[in-house]
């Protein structure tokens, strides 16, 4: 199933040809007033908004174009200023330091899936392989890199500093005993990246993106207990109660949904309802 969804997808993926979008729709709202324009990263984001487009939205009255980004800041900005009506690809840390970093007001209506953050390595199958000195690359962007340190710390990888949250940086790192060269790199690059270095604490969406299984090959998955990174839908503050809002809300969050994540992802994409 999830070849057939990807296929539907990828075609979209270039942001040179403006924001190019699944559907007709060229901004929010436009074709009339049950239609939605979604924005989202390609992988799982559009593949989900993709299946409820295609099986869902219809029956509710619901004209859902989606709008497919390859990075973290474009989505919120172009919600910010309007070209979309919302967007789901971020966690609510994420969305908080946005806003207060780009003085931004968007806000999340709904928590939807868990997409878990791993540690990926073409040698190494375990923590304990990675060798003394060697190079483990991270996301650059401010919550995500805390979250790769908070991964790598939960299993004495390195040692933080008491009371480093979400935004952990490397200067936050008490105790490396491998001595790890710890280097943050543009989230999309991960993947990539592992022909160079050694380990890399690679965002969901992207592990997905280059053939990757979280569930497979992550050698080191987040824990779905207590995780504070699920993936929400969000909108522009004030835009909560929009009636095409609430369908689309509802309809992330229902049974059709949570079985298609399920039966898509096998465990590396997680329902909110079983996170």
């Amino acid at each position: 199933m999830r070849g057939h969804v990807t296929a539907a997808v990828t075609g979209a993926l270039t942001l040179a040809l403006g924001l190019t979008a699944c559907g007709s729709g060229s901004g929010a709202g436009d074709g009339g007033d049950d239609t939605l324009t979604v924005g989202a990263t390609p992988t799982p984001a559009g593949e989900v908004l993709t299946y409820i487009k295609e099986n869902l939205a219809k029956k509710k009255g619901l004209d859902l174009r989606i709008t497919e980004f390859t990075d973290y800041v474009t989505p919120n900005t172009a919600l910010q200023e309007g070209s979309l009506d919302a967007n789901l690809y971020q966690h609510a840390p994420y969305l908080e330091d946005f806003n207060k970093s780009k003085k931004t007001e968007l806000t999340p209506v709904t928590e939807v899936y868990l997409p878990p953050m791993g540690v990926y390595a073409k040698k190494a199958k375990d923590v304990t392989e990675l060798s003394a000195g060697a190079t483990v690359a991270l996301p650059n962007d401010t919550t995500n890199e805390g979250r790769a340190l908070q991964l790598l710390a939960s299993k004495g990888v390195i040692g933080l500093k008491k009371g480093a949250g979400s935004t952990a940086t490397p200067e936050d790192v008490t105790s490396n005993p491998k001595k790890l060269v710890l280097k943050p790199l543009e989230p999309a690059q991960l993947p990539r990246s592992l022909e160079d270095v050694e380990a890399a604490v690679i965002n969901n969406n992207y592990a997905l993106d280059a053939g990757l299984s979280p569930k497979k090959d992550a050698f080191l998955l987040e824990s779905p207990k207590d995780n504070p990174y699920n993936n929400v839908l969000a909108v522009k503050k004030g835009d909560e109660d929009d009636p095409r809002i609430e369908k689309l809300a509802a309809l992330l969050t229902s049974p059709e949904v949570k079985r298609f994540i399920e039966d898509t992802y096998k465990g590396s994409v997680l329902p909110v309802s079983t996170s």
